[in-house]
């Protein structure tokens, strides 16, 4: 069901009846455990989540494990395990990540449960019989690492090598189903062409509309080679291609645990999609294969597909064979959760390929959250328990009357939420940051510690800057929160609120009333060392009297 919302320019609640609204990360391959590429989608996905929750929407957000194919059942050989133990172990990666990173997800599917396999045969049958399956012969050059034939060849490297995997394509030849995909190249074009919004950004909806305009052919939807899978209903000769299995589970997920598992039932608890958040790299599969499936099957397309960039370190592609891998567990223990989340999605634009260095992630950690943010709240707090006993003199929208500072704020919120729905997260970290550097001015400008020194009327009014310096934190708590959700709700915390009241409370100006005791003033956000700069001091403090070799700098980072 379809409802339409309103809201307010100035909250980030919805004032309607709750809309559903549906989001997905990709199924994470469980060839090897979580890497920083995986954590990255998934921490975008979430902050879009929780920015939907508090528009007051009912929020659906899917992610889980692929689990069938090639090179599982080889990275299981390899590891001496069955390939269910080795899904197992891998899948529990991901969900003991996902906690530490504080992703907040709704469902989590893997691709092995029975349920999935149950709706992929319905689906694999209703598309066989609108005539959309036929068995052929193929043979051509095949990606182990894709689990695809390349049937462009013009699109390899030197050697038939992939240009993803830089690994050469191997000649096979099999007896395998095929989608009849070419049938809905012209379908496809219109629907690109009447809805460019179903793929984001615009340049990635070009790539799509490229590829659909050199002709699409089809391709071959299961596997004769290949044991672990999901078996062809009527053949168990062959198994399900990975692909037609693996999207399916954006479905698969919405069905209920004591429901009967059906496409159609599963279909009533959320579909279409709202959002299918994915990497560049599989936008083929999401922005042709997908929807032509889903036509096929007489089912809705999702209402987006948006296609995000690819992370590198220190302006270098990460590969194990360079030794500068980035591994998403050490970063999330080393720095925190609400660090790691920060840095990616302020400092990466979204859509677009990000980089990362230690060094800036500490610089811009420590300067946004630990000084702008987390000095200004500490010091706020600290001048109100010294001039009035924690307690705010007024309530914070009679504060603010007539001032400036309050219109600032709220044309800043106003832009972190159009952002937010727009999926320019960086965008919208920013205008929240700039609420605290706002903050930082109007603070440094009014003085309220030399006028609380002047007493009567300086005094009243020192104590009224207070109340809207920790008015503008609270809305920085609530606006900042599906970024770095445990420094905000350190923040509210500060500000003596309840878990409750920090789930429910919106960013319209006047929240902080009068006679409301603050908590005790203590930094929310630890400064980050900067290693280098330790030993710099250390060496400098302590002569070294014969030559050694500087100890190297720890990084987080995957040798």
């Amino acid at each position: 069901m379809f409802c339409t919302r309103a809201i307010s320019n100035n909250d980030l609640q919805s004032t309607e009846a709750a809309e559903t609204f549906v989001l997905t990360t990709p199924l994470y391959y469980v060839n090897a455990p979580p890497h920083m590429g995986s954590a990255y989608t998934t921490i975008a996905a979430d902050a879009i989540a929780r920015f939907q929750r508090l528009l007051g929407k009912k929020v659906i957000f899917v992610t889980g494990t692929d689990e069938h194919g090639e090179k599982i059942a080889a990275a299981a050989a390899a590891a001496g395990s069955t390939p269910r133990e080795h899904c197992d172990v891998i899948s529990q990666a991901y969900k003991t990540l996902w906690k530490d990173l504080e992703i907040t997800y709704d469902k989590f599917i893997r691709t092995t449960d029975p349920k999935h396999e149950a709706i992929v045969k319905e689906f694999y049958s209703r598309v066989l019989g609108k005539g959309d399956i036929y068995r052929a012969d193929y043979e051509g050059l095949y990606c182990v690492n894709c689990e695809e034939y390349k049937v462009d060849e013009k699109e390899l490297l030197d050697n038939n090598c992939c240009p993803m995997h830089l690994k050469p394509c191997i000649q096979r030849k099999e007896d395998n189903y095929f989608f009849a995909l070419s049938k809905y190249q012209k379908q496809l074009e219109e629907i690109l062409t009447q809805n460019p919004k179903l793929v984001q950004p615009s340049f990635r909806l070009n790539e799509v509309q490229s590829w659909i305009k050199s002709g699409l052919k089809d391709f071959s939807i299961s596997r004769a080679a290949v044991d672990w899978g999901i078996p062809v209903p009527n053949d168990n000769k062959q198994t399900i291609y990975v692909w037609f299995d693996a999207l399916l589970g954006y479905i698969s997920a919405l069905s209920v645990e004591k429901e009967q598992p059906d496409l159609q039932t599963a279909v009533s608890f959320g579909w279409p999609a709202s959002l299918h958040l994915i990497g560049k790299d599989i936008l083929r599969f999401h922005a042709v294969y997908w929807p032509a499936m889903l036509m096929s099957a007489g089912l809705d397309l999702p209402m987006k597909v948006f296609g995000h960039g690819f992370l590198t370190k220190d302006g270098m592609k990460m590969g194990k064979s360079l030794g500068n891998t980035l591994e998403p567990n050490e970063l999330v223990h080393n720095f925190g959760a609400d660090a790691v989340r920060y840095f990616f999605l302020r400092e990466v634009e979204f859509g677009n390929d990000g980089d990362y260095s230690e060094e800036r992630f500490i610089n811009i950690v420590n300067a946004h959250l630990a000084n702008t943010i987390g000095n200004l709240l500490n010091r706020t707090l600290g001048l109100l328990k010294k001039n009035c006993q924690s307690t705010l003199v007024v309530d914070s929208a009679v504060a603010a009357e007539g001032n400036v500072f309050k219109d600032t704020v709220e044309k800043l919120v106003e832009k972190a939420q159009i952002n937010y729905e727009n999926l320019s997260i960086s965008v919208a970290c920013e205008a929240v940051l700039e609420i605290g550097n706002a903050g930082n001015a109007y603070m440094d400008e009014n003085a309220p510690w030399s006028r609380f020194k002047q007493g009567g009327a300086a005094s009243e009014a020192a104590a009224k800057d207070l109340v809207i310096i920790l008015e503008a934190m609270r809305i920085i708590a609530i606006a900042l929160s599906p970024v770095a959700p445990s420094l905000c709700w350190r923040i509210y915390e500060q500000l003596g609120y309840s878990k409750d009241h920090f789930n429910t409370s919106g960013t319209k100006w006047g929240g902080l009333k009068g006679g409301q005791v603050m908590a005790q003033p203590k930094p929310v956000f630890a400064r980050i060392e900067n290693k280098t700069e330790l030993e710099d001091e250390a060496t400098t403090k302590k002569p070294v009297k014969s030559k050694q070799k500087k100890p190297e700098v720890e990084v987080a980072a995957e040798a």
